[in-house]
């Protein structure tokens, strides 16, 4: 598609920058998104997270309010989670590119076959990893998660259409910590530099 003249996104560069920040062996949650933002300028590799500068998309205030409301973190400028990354948050979208301007334009080129083995390979080979599984979306992808090996905690998604239907108020993000602490794992630092 990148010879016949289309834009895609993220950069071809970024598009298992993901993988890159988050190596397996520091893998300690797993937030699933579904594709890139389809924006020029916003997909940079991980879900719900765009380039500094960027404004900020809807979902991702949403998840800044939870933020805020569970945890008391103030709302970052910046849209760039990338330092969630280096902590052990690995930031997956099912599908890893999309067409400028099309939303789920790659849905069914074989990206979901690919990170479907990511997930399992990370259920199968690691223990006591936290995912957080937000929309109907990401909960298709529960089938692959060891439930006896891994914690799961499910809310509708952070977009305007559905965050007040389970996702604000949810503390996902304290629960989140919270396993981790009991399970004697260092929490997340959820804070974000502007």
């Amino acid at each position: 598609q990148i010879e016949a003249g289309k834009t895609i996104y993220p950069n071809p560069k970024n598009i298992f920058k993901a993988f890159d920040k988050t190596p397996f062996d520091k893998v300690k949650v797993v937030i699933l998104g579904q594709d890139p933002y389809h924006g020029p300028n916003q997909a940079q590799g991980f879900c719900f997270s765009v380039e500094k500068g960027q404004k900020l998309p809807p979902s991702l205030k949403n998840i800044y309010k939870e933020l805020e409301t569970s945890l008391g973190i103030s709302p970052s400028n910046s849209g760039d989670l990338t330092a969630w990354t280096e902590k052990g948050v690995f930031l997956l979208n099912a599908i890893l590119t999309v067409e400028a301007g099309k939303p789920a334009s790659h849905s069914q080129i074989g990206w979901e076959k690919f990170t479907d083995s990511v997930i399992k390979t990370i259920s199968d080979k690691k223990e006591n990893i936290v995912f957080l599984l937000w929309g109907a979306f990401a909960q298709s992808k529960e089938y692959l998660i060891d439930k006896n090996k891994h914690f799961i905690l499910k809310t509708s998604h952070p977009s305007p259409f559905s965050a007040n239907r389970g996702f604000l108020g949810s503390n996902c993000f304290k629960e989140t910590n919270e396993i981790l602490e009991k399970i004697g794992k260092e929490k997340i630092d959820w804070k974000l530099d502007e």
